[in-house]
């Protein structure tokens, strides 16, 4: 499972035409979905992600939780984030999961995520063709793997 946050002044997923989530301070959250991908890895990485200390403090220190500072989330699923580019120029997506697997381990991480901060978050539509819009703060971005848990 792989994971792409961003600290974000505002964010929003439109899907044809119509606005389905926008957050002002908080997260937004790319997850890509593999087979390998299980229940252990989504505890893992929904409690990293609540409690990556990736906000400033009154010293403008990033030493805040999205929990601490009751940012709003937003969960984005992008199987393109399994993306193999080894050969060719043409990606590979063979690692991501299909909708059958990932769809339910998906609903997990989003139940799990709203478990771990305690309110509902926001998503997107499973699927879908969406427009991401974001406002990037700092710009902070991580990446996290949960195969390499760094």
């Amino acid at each position: 499972m792989k994971a792409v946050i961003q600290r974000v002044s505002e964010a929003s997923v439109t899907i044809e035409g119509k606005k389905v989530a926008d957050i002002q301070k908080g997260l937004l959250v790319l997850v890509g979905i593999e087979d390998a991908s299980s229940q252990e890895d989504i505890s893992w990485l929904t409690s990293k992600i609540a409690n990556l200390r990736i906000f400033g403090d009154e010293d403008g220190v990033m030493n805040l939780s999205v929990k601490d500072i009751n940012g709003e989330v937003i969960v984005v699923s992008q199987f393109t984030l399994h993306a193999s580019t080894k050969k060719g120029n043409r990606p590979s997506y063979i690692k991501a999961s299909k909708p059958d697997v990932a769809i339910p381990l998906y609903e997990s991480f989003v139940k799990q995520m709203e478990y771990e901060l305690g309110k509902k978050i926001q998503t997107g539509a499973f699927g879908a063709d969406m427009k991401v819009a974001l406002l990037n703060d700092g710009p902070v971005t991580i990446i996290i793997d949960t195969k390499n848990k760094e």
